[in-house]
């Protein structure tokens, strides 16, 4: 069974604070219901640092599937790399195939078109690590992670693999936060995917807006509830941000302010929440964890 409510944090742009958003969240709702945050930000995730934990744990290897050829059987027919689209699989003129580890995404197009069964179908390479991870800020939460390794070319099958492993390990009475990444690629869509609200974290910047309207379509597509959360407001004018808003059927909008206090607190990662709970941004915080919480206990979240 699934988590009873399943919100996705996101932005867009690289920046915003969203992970600032979704760990103050996930420590402020944690005091009164289940929960477990995903940190899918594979390139470059970083909750565990605004948390200020010391490390990651129980580690397990995101493998996904690798074309092993079996040159027995090849006939070199070239079926396998007229599928792959990622270049993957390459082939000089009268030779057999080659794979190029770091280009394949392990899609199976090559296994299903062999005709010579020359591929082997438990073959797997490792592409990232997951992590589990107790939180003890809070009231205590689950906090997995998805790490991709240095190099590699694609994101979204370790994003698939970690947000499974967060679907298993949340109960399904509990609540599941998934922070993504930046971007509006294919990996942004399969870390929302189950999402039944999308908050898109912004910043009153003409950079932020851009990229804003490219999440919020992304959104939209997916037929998904939509909240906006303007980070670090009063920089700058948000009236184009809230048109935007507006258009897009966008149901609640948030303003964190910008607070120097806040901002030397999460240099020192820590939730600002916890540290200074009467800092400004924590009584925006607050206001967004509050109208979440009601939302999680109208659907049956399991209170602590």
């Amino acid at each position: 069974m699934p988590p009873r409510f399943v919100v996705a944090v996101t932005g867009g742009k690289g920046g915003t604070g969203k992970s600032f958003v979704a760990t103050n969240i996930a420590v402020l709702m944690s005091r009164h219901v289940e929960l477990t945050l995903a940190d899918l930000d594979v390139e470059a995730p970083n909750d565990h640092l605004l948390l200020g934990l010391q490390g990651l744990e129980n580690e397990e290897p995101i493998a996904i599937f690798f074309p092993i050829i079996d040159y027995k059987k090849c006939t070199a027919c070239g079926a396998c790399a007229k599928v792959c689209d990622t270049g993957a699989i390459v082939m000089a003129k009268g030779t057999p195939p080659m794979v190029m580890p770091r280009l394949c995404s392990g899609c199976k197009a090559c296994l299903y078109a062999c005709p010579y069964k020359a591929i082997d179908p438990e073959g797997r390479r490792v592409v990232g690590y997951s992590y589990s991870t107790l939180v003890k800020r809070g009231g205590g939460f689950r906090l997995i992670t998805g790490i991709l390794r240095e190099g590699e070319e694609h994101t979204p099958p370790a994003i698939v693999v970690a947000k499974q492993r967060a679907l298993k390990e949340t109960p399904s009475d509990a609540m599941l936060i998934v922070d993504t990444g930046a971007g509006t690629g294919n990996g942004i869509s399969a870390a929302i995917q189950e999402a039944e609200l999308v908050i898109a974290v912004t910043e009153p910047t003409p950079l932020g807006l851009h990229d804003l309207r490219a999440i919020l379509e992304i959104a939209r597509g997916m037929e998904k509830r939509i909240w906006m959360v303007i980070n670090k407001a009063g920089i700058a004018s948000h009236e184009k941000h809230l048109e935007t808003a507006k258009e897009y059927g966008v149901e609640k909008v948030f303003l964190v302010p910008y607070d120097p206090e806040a901002a030397k607190i999460y240099a020192r990662g820590t939730p600002v929440v916890e540290e200074c709970p009467s800092c400004e941004a924590s009584k925006a915080l607050n206001e967004i964890a509050q109208s979440l919480l009601v939302e999680a206990l109208e659907k049956g979240v399991r209170r602590k």
